[in-house]
């Protein structure tokens, strides 16, 4: 039998599962009508700046720097600029043998952030130089030979802020092959579903592309863990538009080991909780005012982070028929519901022979992972700030 607490807890939790589920379905089934390829090729080739930064990626750093090399793209129209973080001197040594422009900072100990060296390498380029966009990918990233093509007739035809189809390159353990659904189910959901239906796509922390005068400006606005959030808020507040391009790949290298991927969400959870202590304060304003792309990325941050998601409806499902089992029904159906969601968002090359196995083993230990971080979140006030 449902007791007063039991039940103010079972329809608590619903509700609020029941509002992130119908956000994903929305998005998710306007992802269908979303078109491929949708700029023609461009005659004319815009000036890139590439940001790679890196911290600790001795292993990882000379492939992504070898894919750039490798463009379909005039090598003139193009520079490549190296962050060097904690790496050590012997790789150093060999990335200035490449031809590209290798940045050493020296941040104190714990101070270190892709923020901060986004901002330091804009102050440190050649000044002489100018260039049209600014690309921020990170150290193991990895992009196909027409990926400068691909963002420069985006460019070309009126796009200033554009987010590439950051994808995985392995899927070899159970771990990243979960991670790898969650990104591609994110994919659909909060960048193809949202711009086919007029929205902003998210941005994503790499592959992005930036027109070049507004990232010279801004950048030094953006603080601490999570940038991406901080500067979609910004492009946000401004009435900027953000382009998803789906054929634009980006081929980035997931956690291997659940514990690593456990501390990455939490971390994720973390920056979203930020982000939303933030600026939750401006939804009324933004949904007076029009401001339709920002008010939603506010409503988007009030989500339930998928794992979570799946994980309270688990445990819904498991305890509730104990103590009622009509009142459990109502998890059962959004469940099937939710997966039905995930199986039309998810790409068909994911599902694999290996992909049920992998996925069984991995997703509770994903899922308690979850569960178990939110014990560790609390917004901090110094982090995420936007001088927007």
């Amino acid at each position: 039998f449902m007791t007063p607490t039991l039940y103010t807890i079972d329809w608590t939790l619903f509700i609020l599962i029941m509002g992130t589920v119908c956000y994903m379905a929305v998005f998710a089934f306007g992802a269908l009508f979303y078109k491929q390829n949708r700029y023609p090729h461009a005659s004319q080739q815009a000036r890139f700046l590439i940001l790679i930064h890196t911290c600790a990626d001795d292993g990882r750093i000379e492939s992504a720097i070898m894919s750039l090399l490798e463009q379909d793209y005039s090598r003139n129209d193009y520079d490549i600029v190296v962050i060097s973080n904690q790496m050590s001197e012997m790789t150093n040594f060999r990335l200035a043998q490449y031809p590209i422009h290798l940045l050493l900072p020296h941040f104190p100990d714990g101070q270190a952030s892709k923020a901060l060296s986004l901002s330091y390498a804009m102050k440190h380029i050649p000044t002489l130089k100018y260039f049209d966009m600014v690309i921020v990918l990170d150290a193991d990233d990895q992009v196909n030979p027409n990926f400068l093509e691909g963002i420069n007739n985006a460019f070309q035809a009126g796009a200033k802020i554009v987010q590439a189809h950051r994808t995985t390159r392995d899927i070899n353990t159970p771990s990243a092959l979960l991670g790898a659904c969650f990104e591609e189910i994110n994919n659909t959901i909060f960048r193809k579903g949202h711009v086919q239906l007029g929205y902003s796509a998210s941005l994503i922390g790499s592959g992005i592309g930036f027109a070049y005068d507004w990232f010279r400006l801004h950048v030094d606005q953006v603080f601490a863990v999570g940038e991406d959030k901080a500067f979609e808020a910004l492009l946000l507040r401004q009435g900027l538009f953000i382009e998803y391009l789906d054929s634009v790949m980006v081929y980035e290298e997931k956690k291997q080991a659940i514990q690593n991927m456990n501390r990455q969400r939490q971390q994720w959870m973390l920056a979203q909780l930020n982000a939303l202590y933030r600026h939750i304060k401006n939804l009324p304003m933004a949904i007076l005012t029009g401001q339709s792309d920002y008010a939603d990325k506010i409503i988007q941050w009030t989500l339930i982070p998928r794992t979570l998601l799946m994980g309270i409806m688990l445990v819904m499902c498991v305890v509730l028929p104990f103590f009622s089992g009509l009142a459990a029904v109502k998890w059962y159906v959004t469940g099937a519901f939710v997966m039905f969601i995930y199986a039309v968002s998810l790409p068909d090359y994911m599902v694999t022979k290996d992909f049920r196995r992998f996925v069984l083993r991995a997703a509770p230990m994903v899922m308690w992972g979850a569960l178990s971080n939110l014990l560790h979140l609390k917004p901090k006030k110094s982090n995420l700030e936007t001088q927007a």
